[in-house]
């Protein structure tokens, strides 16, 4: 295990420059995309773009709720654009992607909580691009059943939404408006309604839990109903967010990856700069998620 100030070899990567990532990328800057790939410098994001996979944002750049390992803004979000689902749906034509994953802030702001917007684009992106694969990564929508089911309807083939951390840290790690059993809870709405929709989630290392509790969330959530789940590393986007407590070793992250497919899991992505949408065109695609290297 490394130090909390110093970074570790397995945690640098290189950005892929091959063609096609090159390509990809260049069009997101040329046409003003909002992409968590690059807003958030992911550090897969050159691997990614070379297999045609990009991440949007959609509902905008500023968040209602404020967590303390989240780098987006907070504050009071502008009106959703009309005009967002067909945009997304005609760059994701333009740009010749494979497989997009969406998601978004939180938008406790709406009375729907955005859902509509979030089935609406997917729906859109269906139908101008016939054969993407689509993941929404979404809130948890308070854990609103007429939220989700909206979101089920415009059929995704992924429906992901992170847990983030262990249940004893979410008061310190996520906003108050965020619960452990809320997400729970969403997760569980989503496996009893989702039909064959693929149901996900995601969790962060090195904010302070212990490898016990990394493996007691992987129960509960199997248990909630995801049959996916991505384990990472937490880097912290400043001096400002919660600081890093420890840097997980590869092996260690093979644990959690051997302990969650015995507890159940048909689909495991956990190393170290493992991010919640890492290959997820492989879990819809061929249903076999290769494990990542640690330096790559």
């Amino acid at each position: 295990m490394a130090s909390r100030s110093e970074k570790p070899r397995w945690i640098r990567t290189q950005w892929q420059t091959t063609e096609e990532a090159k390509r990809i990328r260049n069009q997101i800057r040329v046409r003003g995309l909002h992409t968590v790939c690059e807003e958030s410098n992911c550090p897969n994001r050159g691997e990614c773009y070379n297999r045609g996979v990009c991440t949007f944002l959609i509902l905008g750049a500023i968040c209602t709720r404020h967590c303390r390992f989240c780098d987006v803004t907070s504050g009071r979000p502008l009106p959703p654009d009309p005009g967002e689902p067909a945009h997304v749906a005609q760059s994701v034509h333009d740009l010749g992607v494979k497989f997009v994953v969406l998601t978004s802030v939180d938008r406790d702001d709406l009375p729907d909580l955005g859902a509509g917007h979030f089935a609406e684009t997917v729906r859109q992106v269906k139908r101008i691009n016939p054969g993407v694969g689509v993941e929404v990564l979404t809130p948890d929508f308070q854990a609103r059943r007429e939220e989700i089911i909206t979101v089920l309807h415009s059929k995704p083939d992924i429906f992901a939404h992170n847990i983030e951390t262990v249940e004893r840290l979410t008061p310190a790690v996520r906003d108050k408006r965020a619960s452990w059993q809320q997400s729970l809870e969403t997760l569980r709405i989503a496996a009893e309604l989702g039909g064959r929709t693929l149901v996900k989630s995601g969790l962060m290392v090195g904010l302070g839990e212990t490898d016990e509790e990394v493996i007691e969330a992987l129960r509960e959530v199997f248990s909630a109903g995801a049959t996916s789940i991505t384990i990472g590393q937490y880097l912290s986007p400043s001096r400002g967010h919660l600081t890093v407590d420890r840097y997980v070793s590869p092996e260690t992250f093979e644990m959690y990856a051997k302990e969650a497919r015995g507890i159940g899991y048909t689909h495991v992505a956990s190393a170290p700069l493992v991010r919640s949408s890492y290959r997820a065109e492989e879990l819809a695609g061929s249903g076999k998620l290769d494990q990542p290297s640690s330096d790559s």
